[in-house]
């Protein structure tokens, strides 16, 4: 897949006009990315028994057990069986790309990215009094009065509808310095009070969970670096659709895309 297949369709079907008012609304690169995206997939083949199996999937979903209650199925969700067949058949498609031509890279873009991977549960009151904030701390490590209670009544951010507990979120959506404390912290174990911009925090780990490199987590890093690439050949059309059509002809002589296969592209 290179950008000059996606060019003429462009420019044939949607005048000048029709693009500057889709790049106006930020339509024009959405659309772009699903033209790259549906014309390489296009050429990947999927089996019967591929489709078959992603059917009877989507049924046990539904609560069905049998692929001949499909007819079923296709009624409860008012679809025709045409439709749910190519929406499968897309995702089958792209997860068989993306494993193709990234599952061999997809460990080391884990261990770079593990760090933003791993997930943690926090207690937190956030309170603009240090001294409360003291007093708080010493009655939760005293026994005398638990987290939950003690958020409830005196948090002063969204934690107060949850108890105190955050997450499981990410490690790095939290406050950088926030984050550096919670990894040298060991679960159970309550921090004393410690001010960050205009808040002073009670903080107590309770769980943190490395990420493990899974299938699941391979196949979120082939879909990351699949969607990089969509996004640089997007790149390219739309670069290409800024200069007048016949410096674009000669472009494509001179300088043809790089082909989907060769799949290069920059972390």
């Amino acid at each position: 897949m290179n950008c000059p297949q996606v060019l003429p369709d462009l420019k044939r079907v949607i005048g000048g006009e029709g693009r500057a008012l889709l790049q106006r609304f930020d339509l024009l690169r959405p659309l772009v990315e699903q033209m790259v995206t549906q014309t390489v997939l296009a050429d990947v083949e999927i089996s019967d028994q591929d489709l078959d199996q992603a059917r009877l999937e989507l049924l046990d979903q539904r609560g069905y057990e049998r692929l001949d209650q499909w007819s079923e199925l296709l009624h409860e969700i008012g679809r025709s069986h045409q439709e749910v067949v190519d929406r499968l058949a897309g995702v089958i498609r792209r997860q068989s790309l993306m494993r193709e031509q990234f599952a061999a890279k997809a460990e080391a873009r884990f261990l770079d990215r593990k760090h933003e991977l791993d997930q943690v549960v926090y207690s937190l009151l956030r309170l603009e009094s240090s001294f409360l904030a003291r007093e708080l701390y010493l009655q939760i490590e005293s026994g005398e009065s638990n987290f939950a209670d003690l958020a409830k009544r005196y948090a002063e951010g969204p934690e107060r509808n949850t108890n105190g507990i955050v997450g499981p979120v990410s490690l790095t959506q939290a406050h950088p310095d926030l984050v550096e404390k919670l990894r040298v912290s060991q679960p159970g174990v309550l921090l004393e009070p410690f001010k960050i911009s205009d808040w002073w925090l009670v903080v107590r780990l309770e769980r943190y969970s490395p990420a493990t490199f899974t299938d699941e987590v391979s196949d979120r890093m082939c879909r990351e670096m699949f969607d990089a690439w969509v996004s640089e050949q997007a790149d390219a059309c739309l670069e290409q659709l800024q200069i007048p059509s016949h410096e674009y002809d000669e472009s494509i002589d001179s300088e043809p895309m790089t082909a989907f296969s060769d799949f290069s592209i920059s972390k």
